[in-house]
């Protein structure tokens, strides 16, 4: 008679594996902000900026760091295009105000000089119940003006964000 003494491990494993897998989701769901949202935010932002008499650019960024919405005000520099994005992808990738990482981050090297982030006035991460929906970045009038129209465009939407997370 032969004894097999590895059957049983070979069905526990078997049976342990299968029961941890049931336990995993398959798929995931990420919440984005709709483009109406976004647009709102922008919106908002370059009519705060004209109340304060800037013409300004606004790009907001969804979680994966994309341009959602950019809108760029009929005297807006060119330029004002691509810092406006480079804040808004600063702020959503550190999920800070990126004029709070202005004193973090001093020196000649290291991540103010990587390619696509921007640590100056102007950027604010679109956060609502804890959850990380992208960023919004302002760029044509100084830092604090800047600063201010993104956070009135935030302002705009964030009740709305914070409503629909479940």
């Amino acid at each position: 008679m032969k004894v097999y003494y590895g059957l049983p491990f070979v069905l526990f494993m078997f049976f342990a594996s299968t029961s941890s897998a049931d336990e995993q989701p398959v798929t995931v769901n990420i919440a984005r902000m709709s483009l109406d949202t976004a647009l709102t935010a922008a919106q908002a932002s370059i009519a705060t900026c004209r109340k304060k008499g800037a013409q300004i650019t606004v790009t907001i960024v969804d979680r994966g760091g994309h341009s959602q919405v950019v809108l760029r005000d009929v005297l807006a520099m060119d330029l004002s295009i691509s810092i406006s994005r480079d804040k808004a992808y600063t702020a959503m990738s550190f999920n800070s105000s990126t004029g709070d990482l202005q004193d973090r981050f001093k020196g000649a090297y290291g991540v103010p000089k990587t390619k696509g982030l921007l640590i100056a006035r102007g950027g604010l991460p679109i956060t609502a119940a804890g959850t990380i929906f992208g960023g919004i970045g302002v760029s044509g009038s100084s830092g604090e003006i800047d600063e201010e129209c993104a956070q009135a465009g935030l302002d705009a939407i964030l009740d709305d964000l914070e409503m629909s997370v479940e």
